[in-house]
Order: C-alpha cells, then sequence, then structure tokens
C-alpha cells in the first residue's frame, strides 16, 4: 500500500512540476541572453550609455499636398504611443547615435483608398527605406511595391552606424494615412 502511495505521490509531482519547468527554462534562457548581449558592451560605453537598448516608435507628420517623396516622422511622449529613445530626429528623419544591428520595421496605408483607386494607383505604388545620410554610404534597405493592396508592411534586421539617417520615400502624390495604427515607422536597436 505504501509503495502505491509513493509512486502516486511521484506522478502528482511529476504532473505538478513539469509544466513549471516547461515555463521557467525558456524564461531562464531568455533572461541569460539578455543580460549576456547588454553586458557586452565596452565598461566606459555602459558608463556613458544607458544599458537599454536604443529604440524608436515613430508616426507620421504630414499636412497639406506632399512636394517631397520623403515621408516625415515625429516622435514624443505627447503624442501618444510614439517614443524616441537614443535615435533623434532630423528634419522628419530618423538618425541613429549607435553603431549595432538594428530591427526595422515599417508600416504603410494609403488614404483613401477604395477599390477603384486601388486598381490604379497602387500598381506603381513604391514604398522605399534607405540610408540617406551619409551621402557617400547611401544604401537601400526595403523597396516595397503595393500592388493591389492599400497596405503595406516589412522588417529586417540591419546594420547601422552612429549618424546613419533613414529616409522613407512613398511615391508621389500618393497620401499616406496619419492614422498611427496604419502608418507607422521604428527601430530598435538589438545588437552591437
Amino acid at each position: 500500500m505504501e509503495m502505491a502511495e509513493e509512486g502516486y505521490a511521484r506522478r502528482l509531482r511529476h504532473l505538478l512540476v513539469a509544466p513549471v519547468l516547461r515555463v521557467v527554462l525558456p524564461l531562464s534562457f531568455l533572461g541569460l541572453v539578455i543580460y549576456v548581449l547588454c553586458s557586452q558592451l565596452p565598461a566606459q560605453q555602459q558608463l556613458l550609455q544607458p544599458p537599454e537598448c536604443d529604440v524608436a516608435e515613430l508616426q507620421l507628420n504630414h499636412t497639406g499636398l506632399r512636394q517631397d517623396p520623403r515621408l516625415h516622422w515625429q516622435g514624443g511622449p505627447a503624442l501618444g504611443r510614439s517614443f524616441l529613445h537614443g535615435p533623434q530626429l532630423d528634419n522628419g528623419q530618423l538618425r541613429v547615435q549607435r553603431d549595432g544591428i538594428y530591427r526595422l520595421h515599417i508600416q504603410v496605408t494609403l488614404t483613401n483608398c477604395s477599390s477603384s483607386v486601388k486598381n490604379i494607383v497602387s500598381r506603381r505604388a513604391v514604398l522605399a527605406v534607405g540610408i540617406c545620410s551619409p551621402a557617400a554610404r547611401s544604401v537601400s534597405l526595403l523597396r516595397l511595391n503595393f500592388h493591389l493592396s492599400c497596405t503595406v508592411s516589412s522588417q529586417r534586421l540591419t546594420y547601422l552606424a552612429h549618424g546613419d539617417t533613414l529616409c522613407t520615400n512613398l511615391t508621389l502624390p500618393l497620401l499616406p494615412s496619419q492614422n498611427s495604427d496604419e502608418t507607422f515607422f521604428g527601430v530598435q536597436w538589438v545588437h552591437h
């Protein structure tokens, strides 16, 4: 009888502990990876910069007709879900302050995009993201065609150097939606 109770207790412990281990072990591993990545910064750089990673989530800053193919962005706490920590805005364009690998993401939705407009206009609509400054190092990072859609979105990992300025261009005269749920742009530093 005692052996049966002991076997039952062992199975019960296994049933209770196994799900906990399935959650705790991956979370512990993730914490270790984050610790290792952030602790690899040189000591001097750690003193000059906070240990948090550089990040920006931007909203469109647009008023009136578009005379320039570049989309201009804005960010900050007064805008709600928009923020800048590390990168800076230079005339509506995002400039990074630290070398490293960044996760870049963008989504643009065309405004007043009905089915008739979609068939005519969006076939030739293109959204491009690139490094536009310094001029000696212009590089195309993303080129997205709208095809028969009103929205394009993408993300990628890319190396950016201190001072690189990212420009986002949309085919003229198309108008992007100013709704922050439909049109947004951001970067996140992930590794040096």
